[in-house]
């Protein structure tokens, strides 16, 4: 049976409401599944929750079928990346000691099946965006995160559904729109780090909209999507990576 190392991203598991996060775990879920039988190494390109914070002994409740089931591919011998992505970037140590999962918290550059490729999130990558940039360094301090741990979870965890109430998710704006090549801030951000260095692959997550860009004669973008409703990932078998639509889909 072929090898395949998949890919996907931006779950957002948490919002709008109990009952759409939960019918949108069962369905990744249910795709993990699928995927175990011919999969070698899985990369989760961040946001998978919308909200993550771990403190020493507590994680956010709920999400046991997703957890289970990653812990199932880990055992299996499946080997696992999480990248942390603008949304659940305080993930600490939790899935490495528990599910033997690799956290990344910046992007890599990774060989995969003969091919270099820059793999992450892709949030806060390129010019400008300063407003959000300055934003996620308050976040990623780690007196910021120290003085958050002080908080206890129930108050912790209120202020952080709030916030998330607010995100574009939570208020129904899922509809992404391609800006064109030139607008685009990680294909632009791609054709940047062209210039000085080679890579066949850019691999991201974070825009919500499934993309697949030829940067150039042997260069190429691939963005992930969501599943909130593209239910879009990429799958790499042999030399070819196809970015992919799982056939279940939400009401």
């Amino acid at each position: 049976m072929s090898s395949k190392i998949y890919f996907a991203s931006d779950c957002h598991l948490g919002v709008p409401n109990k009952k759409s996060s939960f019918e949108r775990e069962k369905r990744f879920v249910g795709w993990l599944d699928e995927i175990k039988t011919d999969a070698s190494e899985l990369f989760l390109l961040g946001d998978i929750f919308d909200f993550w914070f771990e403190y020493h002994s507590v994680v956010p409740r709920g999400y046991v079928r997703l957890l289970g089931k990653l812990a199932e591919l880990s055992d299996s011998g499946i080997k696992i990346h999480y990248f942390t992505g603008n949304h659940d970037m305080w993930v600490f140590d939790y899935f490495t000691e528990e599910l033997n999962i690799e956290v990344h918290k910046q992007p890599i550059i990774k060989e995969l099946n003969g091919k270099r490729c820059f793999i992450g999130h892709g949030d806060g990558l390129g010019a400008k965006d300063y407003g959000y940039k300055f934003i996620k360094a308050i976040f990623a301090s780690k007196i910021n995160q120290w003085l958050f741990a002080r908080l206890h979870p129930n108050f912790a965890f209120r202020i952080a559904k709030f916030f998330s109430s607010r995100s574009r998710i939570a208020n129904g704006n899922t509809d992404e729109v391609f800006l064109g090549e030139e607008k685009e801030r990680l294909i632009k951000y791609c054709k940047e780090k062209l210039a000085y260095e080679h890579f066949d692959f850019f691999i991201f997550g974070h825009r919500h909209l499934p993309l697949d860009v030829q940067l150039n004669d042997t260069s190429r973008y691939i963005n992930l999507g969501e599943w909130i409703k593209s239910n879009s990932y990429a799958v790499f078998e042999d030399d070819k990576l196809t970015l992919k639509f799982h056939k279940s889909s939400p009401d």
